[in-house]
């Protein structure tokens, strides 16, 4: 499983011309999932994100959390994020997780961060989706369940 965490003033996601998700401070995260993931990889990605200190304390300094901030999160599925560019011009997404096996892990990390009582907005799993980031710093920070980043 692999993450793009960005801490972010604002975010959204819009699909059809609607907005179906909104966030204020906190959180935008794209998640992607492959071959093998298990609830594991989903326990280890939320607590990961949940605390990382990304968030500046009084002293300016990167020492909060998501949870320490009361902050809120946004999470996109992105299979892009198993996108294998080695070979050729064209992006491989063989190695990304398909359609229902993919959801139900994607519906599970959703209610993992859910049950952690933060404020926790969604996309649309597997729709074309329009995502505003307003990133703040900016921060952006790659996870990958299986280290290999």
């Amino acid at each position: 499983m692999r993450a793009v965490v960005q801490r972010v003033i604002s975010s959204s996601v819009e699909v059809q011309d609607k907005i179906i998700g909104k966030i204020n401070a906190g959180i935008n995260v794209l998640i992607g999932i492959t071959e093998g993931d298990t609830y594991d990889d989903i326990k280890y990605i939320k607590d990961k994100i949940i605390n990382l200190r990304i968030f500046e304390d009084e002293s300016g300094k990167m020492n909060k959390s998501l949870k320490d901030i009361n902050g809120e999160l946004l999470i996109v599925s992105q299979f892009t994020l198993y996108a294998d560019c080695r070979k050729g011009r064209r992006p491989n997404f063989m190695s990304a997780l398909k359609g229902e096996e993919a959801e139900v892990l994607y519906n599970e990390f959703v209610k993992a961060c859910r049950n952690e009582g933060l404020v926790v907005e969604t996309g649309m799993f597997g729709a074309y989706m329009k995502v505003s980031i307003e990133n703040d710093g900016p921060v952006t920070i790659l996870i990958d369940s299986k280290k290999t980043f």
